[in-house]
Formats: structure tokens, C-alpha cells, sequence
């Protein structure tokens, strides 16, 4: 019973070496900071996929840009994604018009605006994912360099005991392996919701993209009549 109780994961994780203790802390604390990462994430991109579906509803029924402009700073919620974008184009549109500026100064302006708001609503989405990706990539390495020490630490132990068997090593080879799995788990999910963030990032970017072309047309086609933004 005591052997089997010396062989748990705890009581190894316990044994081990100060050097593969610290690496297993380290790789525990990246898995739990990907984790939370995770979560955040997986909450904020529903959030921008609903938010976007819900103002290409809005915008696409035709309705009166300035109405729409004035529903979207009523709203007690700060506007974000696809929202801020066409709030920030909308806004800039109607300052440098009543500037008298030429037509293609009004638009150039008004598509910097809106370049400048898309960056950073990217920048926003792609928060932490080089951290995921971090994980995901040196994990295993780190994990592994603590099994390779753990496994030095038992052979060398072995070297020196006049009486070697299986049972004096079992243990540090245990212990040892169990960095690669904490690695291993570590990196798994760092890598795989990474590569799914990115792709979702780069969805969501191809929208504000398309609907930043569309409402530069239409802002082509705007009359000369009143717009005026408040």
C-alpha cells in the first residue's frame, strides 16, 4: 500500500528535484493562464459574431444613416466592431463635408477614419493570441527538458548505488514524465484554440473590410442633402 502510495502522482511531483518541480509550477501556471485566456476569448468573439449579425440586420434594411448613427450613440453600451467602425466613418463623413472640402478629400478622410478604427478592433481580437501560440509552441520543449533532467538525476543515482534495479529508477523516470504530460497539456489546447481564434479573427476582419468597401460606396452615392451628426 505505502508503495503505491509513493508511486502517485502527487507523492512524485512531491520527490522531484527542485529544477523539475519549478518547470512543472511553470507549465502549470501557463495551462491556467491559457485556460482563462480561453474562456475570455471564446465569450468576446460570440460577442463581436452576434454584434456584427446584428447591425448588418440593421443596416441592411435600408435604414436613414443619420437615424442609424443617432440609435447607435444612444445606446448605453460603447459601440465596438462593425458598430464603431461605421459610427467613426459616419461622424468623419459628415465633419469633412460641412468643411466644404472636395469629394475625394471627404472620403479619403473618411476611409482613414475608418482604417484606423478596423486596426484597432483587430488588435483588439488578437489580444493575447501570441500568448496562446507561445504556449502552444515551447511547451512540450520546456516539459520535455524536465523529463531529460528528471532522467539524468535517476541514472545518475543509479550509477552510484552498488545494488541497481528497476525500482530505484521507477520512481525519478516517473516523476520525470510527468513534466512531457504537463507540456503536452499545456501546449494541446494552446495550439488548437489558437489556430481557431485566428481563423475567427480573420473572419471577422474580412467582414469589417467588406462592409468598410460597402459603405464607402454608398457614402459615394450620398446626396449633398443634410446629414448632420450629433
Amino acid at each position: 500500500m505505502s508503495q503505491t502510495a509513493d508511486m502517485s502522482i502527487l507523492a512524485l511531483i512531491f520527490a522531484a528535484s527542485p529544477l523539475v518541480q519549478f518547470i512543472m509550477l511553470l507549465l502549470l501556471l501557463a495551462s491556467i493562464w491559457s485556460w482563462s485566456i480561453i474562456f475570455s476569448k471564446l465569450y468576446d468573439f460570440r460577442t463581436y459574431r452576434a454584434a456584427a449579425l446584428n447591425f448588418e440586420e440593421r443596416f441592411s434594411i435600408g435604414a436613414d444613416l443619420n437615424n442609424l448613427y443617432k440609435s447607435i450613440q444612444s445606446e448605453e453600451t460603447k459601440p465596438f466592431g462593425m458598430e464603431r467602425i461605421f459610427a467613426t466613418g459616419f461622424r468623419e463623413f459628415v465633419r469633412l463635408k460641412n468643411l466644404n472640402l472636395d469629394r475625394n478629400s471627404v472620403l479619403d478622410g473618411t476611409n482613414r477614419a475608418m482604417r484606423v478604427v478596423m486596426n484597432r478592433e483587430t488588435d483588439k481580437l488578437e489580444t493575447w493570441l501570441p500568448f496562446l501560440a507561445t504556449v502552444g509552441s515551447t511547451s512540450p520543449y520546456i516539459g520535455l527538458f524536465g523529463t531529460v533532467w528528471g532522467i539524468m538525476n535517476s541514472f545518475r543515482a543509479l550509477g552510484q548505488a552498488s545494488n541497481a534495479t528497476l525500482a530505484m529508477v521507477a520512481p525519478g523516470i516517473s516523476e520525470a514524465l510527468i513534466a512531457t504530460a504537463m507540456g503536452l497539456f499545456a501546449a494541446i489546447p494552446g495550439v488548437i484554440f489558437y489556430n481557431r481564434f485566428a481563423t475567427e479573427t480573420e473572419r471577422l476582419v474580412n467582414k469589417y473590410e467588406t462592409f468598410a468597401e460597402e459603405f464607402s460606396t454608398i457614402l459615394q452615392h450620398q446626396s449633398l442633402g443634410s446629414t448632420n451628426a450629433s
